[in-house]
């Protein structure tokens, strides 16, 4: 090369899981062979594995890569996702709908729920999600790819995924090996840092072995191996806004139920998530140390298991919040040794593919210009503060009479949070920037579904004489329910496309 040339020579990311492996099969889907990139892991250091649950950007990812979907949900063992069941959130007993997709076809310049709204202040008693076409269908465990047919109400369907991470992670070692990039076994013992500016220029494996790298990559895990204990860039405590610190997880086998969606239960000192894959159904219970203790959040969990245990449940500690430079001289933090959010709304596995997407687009020469890092690490934390504001409503938004409940429900919340709030109860108006990942009808659905009502309606839908909005939403409402009784269940689709090999087969892939 010439002595000009500052392109990156070698990529080194340190460790595998879904967070290394879905960044090497990006990065060398991108790269075509351009550099060297090696990934290093240790079969020792086990990974987190509890992320089965995602939201529809999934999908783009999985196209960027040319996967197939019916492929890639055989291998994974995976089903479709067409939202979250809120139960016992904003009060005991009640529960609610966070469809993906649109709520409701539009008919009018006046948003459809200000309409909603002012027919339900009439004594109409239809709900919210009922107008939702992802919801309908969920309840009946119905499933269908949405139509490209901007005209039809299929169109409003918009879908995710739910499988086994540890599965999608070697289906993605699989298909990033056959792109060249190399895997070495090891377990990482220390980090030598260059000394005229701090940079990392190599690390050390326990077997003597060392891996030079330009750019280094950091999916270690909560531990941070590099981004923290090497480069020291801080973290960003969030648990006086999100308390739950330790979550406990198990698989169980499946009852007669096959849903198309996850269900999030609300519990005395936390909650609990039920993820129904092709061969078992994830489970686990996330809570507050504070206000509980882990021998009662287990025994919590197993004893609102739908099915056998399958294994014991494995505990996890972690402290809600972001690193402070998710970008630190030649390392980049992707996956939970950036941050963790609790999987309420099922983001981890989402916030590693948008770090990867804004790595590509902001990809570094060897001189790290300060301009480009800066960028990625403001865009970073503006998307996890986001993210974090939409998961506080959840908590923040209760009627519930337990400590922790109480507790959160009086707190302070964020001022970004406190306008939302603002608007909705003034007008029933949603407020978003155009970078957020949670967009209006997703603050619509958890706004509604935590009883957070508005005190009046968009003035504009009452000087709107011409428009006949109870008919219209009656008429929706019935085409939703006729689409929605024609589709195949979930189970017939799978079969019928994407069926997975049985569990023993699956378990050789891992």
């Amino acid at each position: 090369m010439e002595p000009t040339d500052r392109r990156i020579r070698s990529i080194v990311i340190v460790g595998g899981g879904t967070a290394g492996w879905m960044t090497a099969a990006a990065l060398a889907q991108a790269l075509q062979g351009s550099c060297r990139i090696e990934l290093v892991e240790s079969e020792q250091i086990g990974t987190i594995g509890v992320g089965e649950a995602t939201i529809p950007p999934i999908k783009l990812f999985n196209q960027t890569l040319g996967i197939d979907e019916n492929t890639f949900l055989a291998a994974t063992q995976g089903t479709f996702k067409l939202g979250i069941e809120f139960v016992g959130w904003g009060r005991a007993g009640h529960r609610y709908f966070h469809p993906f997709g649109q709520i409701g076809a539009e008919f009018d310049k006046v948003p459809l729920h200000h309409y909603w709204l002012r027919e339900r202040s009439r004594g109409d008693t239809s709900a919210l999600e009922d107008h939702s076409l992802a919801w309908v269908a969920a309840r009946d465990g119905k499933f269908t790819l949405p139509s490209t047919d901007r005209r039809q109400v299929l169109s409003t369907l918009d879908y995710a995924y739910q499988f086994d991470a540890g599965l999608y992670a070697a289906f993605l070692r699989r298909y990033a090996e056959a792109r060249g990039v190399r895997r070495t076994e090891g377990r990482i013992v220390g980090t030598d840092l260059r000394a005229d500016d701090g940079f990392i220029e190599r690390v050390r494996l326990d077997g003597g072995a060392t891996i030079e790298g330009d750019l280094f990559i950091d999916c270690s895990g909560f531990r941070g191996l590099l981004i923290e204990e090497a480069l020291h860039a801080g973290y960003e405590d969030w648990r006086h806004w999100l308390p739950c610190d330790r979550a406990v997880a198990v698989a169980c086998e499946h009852d007669d139920t096959f849903a198309p969606y996850t269900r999030s239960t609300a519990h005395e000192a936390g909650w609990q998530w039920r993820i129904p894959l092709q061969h078992r159904v994830g489970n686990g219970h996330v809570y507050c140390s504070a206000f509980t203790d882990d021998d009662t959040a287990t025994r919590v969990l197993l004893e609102s298991l739908t099915g056998k245990p399958r294994g014991t449940p494995r505990p996890l500690r972690f402290a809600t919040g972001r690193r402070r430079r998710f970008w630190h001289r030649n390392c980049v933090a992707i996956g939970l040794s950036a941050g963790f959010l609790e999987p309420l709304e099922s983001t981890s596995i989402h916030l590693i593919q948008t770090a990867i997407t804004r790595l590509l687009a902001l990809f570094p020469d060897r001189d790290f210009d300060a301009v480009t890092t800066a960028e990625f690490n403001r865009l970073t934390g503006a998307e996890y503060e986001r993210i974090r504001d939409f998961l506080i409503l959840h908590y923040h938004a209760n009627t519930r009479d337990e400590p922790m409940w109480r507790h959160v429900a009086t707190m302070e919340i964020p001022e970004p949070l406190a306008y939302k709030l603002a608007h909705f109860r003034g007008h029933g108006r949603l407020v978003a920037e155009s970078l957020e990942l949670f967009q209006n009808p997703n603050w619509l659905a958890v706004m509604v579904g935590q009883e957070v009502w508005p005190e009046r309606h968009d003035p504009l839908a009452d000087l709107r004489t011409g428009v006949d909005a109870a008919s219209r939403l009656a008429s929706l409402r019935q085409v939703i329910a006729e689409v929605a009784a024609a589709m195949p269940t979930q189970r017939e689709y799978i079969n019928r496309h994407c069926r997975a090999p049985s569990v023993e087969a699956a378990a050789m892939a891992r």
